[in-house]
Order: structure tokens, then sequence, then C-alpha cells
């Protein structure tokens, strides 16, 4: 029964995005939302790792030193900043992380959240997305302001709450884009 278990936890993850997107105006991208996850190129690797605490890609990972599903969810996924990794314009040749569009920043900040609220349950915090993210390995790859913007969000929540932080997020940060 891994295979519903699964499917019932990424729906659970999905339907909360799409409920935090739409608190904030991003309805396209609530709707959207890792739908890619539904595919069987990611659904299978999510239903032999499953383990209900945590992403079965790490578990694939640590099992085949890699995680197939995740290189092919980053590669069709925009609120992952992997997503927006190429090559460097300065002339070095060098994978460097391009600056993402400010509504994947914030559909990405939403993630980690829902991510959060389904791993923790009633245990969750407003604090443990930032510390999620704290003890992540984004390196250099991450665009400074993308990174900037991505860590104000992560501790305005856990500083001041959710609504706070959400009402920052349609009268300031989404307000700039249109």
């Amino acid at each position: 029964m891994r295979a519903l278990r699964h499917f019932c936890t990424i729906t659970k993850h999905k339907f909360l995005v799409m409920k935090e997107c739409f608190r904030v105006g991003l309805y396209r991208q609530g709707l959207l939302h890792d739908l890619s996850k539904y595919s069987w190129t990611e659904f299978r690797v999510g239903c032999r790792y499953y383990q209900g605490n945590r992403s079965p890609n790490n578990a694939e990972r640590e099992d085949r030193g890699y995680s197939s599903a995740w290189l092919h969810h980053k590669g069709r996924n925009k609120h992952h900043y992997e997503y927006w990794i190429d090559y460097s314009l300065d002339g070095t040749g060098l994978l460097t992380g391009m600056k993402m569009p400010v509504r994947y920043v914030v559909e990405m900040f939403l993630d980690r959240i829902a991510a959060s609220k389904v791993y923790k349950g009633s245990q969750y915090k407003d604090s443990d997305p930032l510390e999620y993210y704290a003890n992540g390995k984004a390196g250099e790859l991450m665009h400074p302001e993308t990174r900037e913007l991505l860590e104000k969000l992560l501790h305005m929540l856990a500083e001041q709450g959710e609504e706070t932080t959400y009402q920052y997020i349609r009268r300031e940060v989404l307000k700039k884009r249109r």
C-alpha cells in the first residue's frame, strides 16, 4: 500500500501548495504545481522509496547514488532554483544560478511551507521551513537576489507568522511584477 500512501502524500502536498498559492494570488501556479510528481518517472520512485517522513528522492539517492525522480522533477518545475542553473555569462564557462522570476521564488517559499506541514504534521511551526532551508546545501548555485528574497520570506515567516508574511507577499513582492 506504499503506492496509495505516496499518492496521498503528494496529493496532500499539492493541495497545500495550491491553497497557499491562492492566498497570495498565484492561481495558475497553484493549479499546476508539481504535476510531474504524477508522471510514471517520478511516481514509481516515490512508491518504491516511500517512507512517509521525508522525500523518497533522498532514499533513492542514498540507494542508487542519484535520484532519477529528482533529476526529472527539477527540470520540469520552475519553482526549484536548480531549474535555473545555466552556464555563466561571465565567460568562465562555469555553471551558476540565474535570477528566478519573483513568482517562482514565492512558489518555492510556499512549497517549503507545504512540505514542512506534510512531514511535520501537527508538530509544524512557522520556523520549520527556515530550519529545513538552513540544513540544506544550496551553496553558491542559487542566484544572490533569489537567495535574498527566499531568506527574507523564511525569516519573516519564522518571526512574524503566516498572515503577516502572506500580506507582505501580496502587497510588496508580487505587486512589483505587475
